[in-house]
């Protein structure tokens, strides 16, 4: 088999594994822990780059980035998770998202470092554990093991929802 079979041949796997009924996730770091995003609300991911800051904003809402003309509002998500404020460094990026809610809108969250996608089986997932009214988790769709890994999947229209970042 040529190079070039091999490569369709590895392309058609990787089409059979989300066709299974599998969703992908792009998963990314944030201290010590791992989070993961639907790929498909993935606009694209960029190198940390300054922002322009607004007065009387939340605490973790950055500024905003002029990203081809779209004026887009840049989260901390280290700050909106209540974490330890960290200094960015060269792994650090912004990854924009699109949000669905009462209008569509397109938020950037600044995480420390990329993992990796994943395809997930829906049933491997499980679902977040109930705290009561302590500790707020309705922006976690669920956990799931991805190696040695438990992965924290996120609801990012309500994490990242116009009444959520003020």
């Amino acid at each position: 088999m040529s190079d070039e079979e091999l490569q369709v041949n590895d392309s058609l796997d990787v089409i059979s594994e989300i066709e299974d009924g599998a969703e992908q996730f792009l998963t990314f770091i944030l201290g010590d822990e791992e989070y993961g995003v639907e790929i498909l609300r993935v606009q694209e991911i960029k190198g940390w780059d300054t922002v322009t800051n607004i007065p009387n904003s939340p605490h973790y809402l950055c500024g905003v980035l002029n990203l081809r003309g779209t004026i887009v509002p840049v989260v901390d998500l280290r700050l909106r998770f209540e974490m330890a404020e960290c200094e960015y460094t060269a792994t650090t990026v912004i990854v924009v998202l699109n949000i669905e809610g009462e209008t569509q809108r397109t938020v950037g969250i600044v995480v420390d470092g990329m993992s990796d996608t994943h395809n997930v089986i829906p049933s491997d997932i499980k679902p977040s554990p109930d705290f009561g009214n302590t500790i707020k988790t309705d922006y976690i769709t669920g956990l799931v093991t991805l190696g040695d890994n438990m992965v924290m999947l996120l609801d990012i229209d309500r994490l990242l929802s116009v009444e959520a970042i003020g």
